[in-house]
């Protein structure tokens, strides 16, 4: 199992690459254009799929690629669609996100299991706790009273978010873009040097 160090670093690395940018801002792209399909439930309750093509990324290239990207979406996206003031606290959740797909996914074999696991720690954390708390900051409603909504709101998306990110990760390994990228299945489950 690769060190948290030694990931980082092939993270950093990575940044150098220009396919790691090309996809970055093709993917960031595609973030983009799926914000636009977002469903605003309520004020404080929405469903979106941005997670797809940005968990792509943190799964393709790591923790210090997927921090900086889920960085550049939060802003980006704002300004692309505001809905209501810019908030920074979501900008640290998206670093938040980056960070943990890019330390437990990147040179991992994706599995459900792996996957249901990262989007539970996701879930439960940093939707469900830390934005929950960013929105009660930001409207003024108690932080007791969201929970419920959002946890049932999370509790319905978590196994659809996991199997979708699951179909296409597995989708795309089929096709063997990931080869042509130079991210061939077995480059993944290795020790990073």
């Amino acid at each position: 199992m690769p060190k948290i160090k030694d990931l980082f670093i092939a993270s950093v690395k990575e940044f150098k690459d220009v396919r790691c940018i090309t996809l970055a801002a093709m993917f960031g792209a595609f973030s983009i254009i799926l914000a636009r399909c977002s469903i605003q439930l309520t004020q404080s309750l929405k469903i979106e799929w941005t997670f797809l093509p940005n968990e792509f990324i943190y799964y393709l290239f790591g923790p210090f690629v997927g921090a900086f990207f889920g960085t550049v979406m939060d802003v980006l996206g704002y300004f692309v669609k505001p809905d209501g003031a810019f908030f920074p606290g979501f900008t640290i959740s998206a670093i938040l996100k980056g960070l943990l797909f890019g330390f437990l996914l990147y040179k991992r074999k994706i599995s459900l299991k792996r996957l249901l696991l990262v989007n539970v720690i996701r879930a439960v954390f940093i939707d469900f706790l830390l934005n929950t708390y960013w929105l009660a900051i930001l409207y003024g409603t108690p932080y007791v009273v969201m929970l419920p909504a959002r946890g049932i709101k999370i509790l319905i998306m978590l196994p659809v978010e996991t199997y979708l990110f699951y179909l296409l990760v597995k989708g795309v390994e089929a096709t063997g873009i990931l080869k042509i990228i130079g991210r061939s299945k077995d480059t993944f489950g290795i020790k990073v040097k």
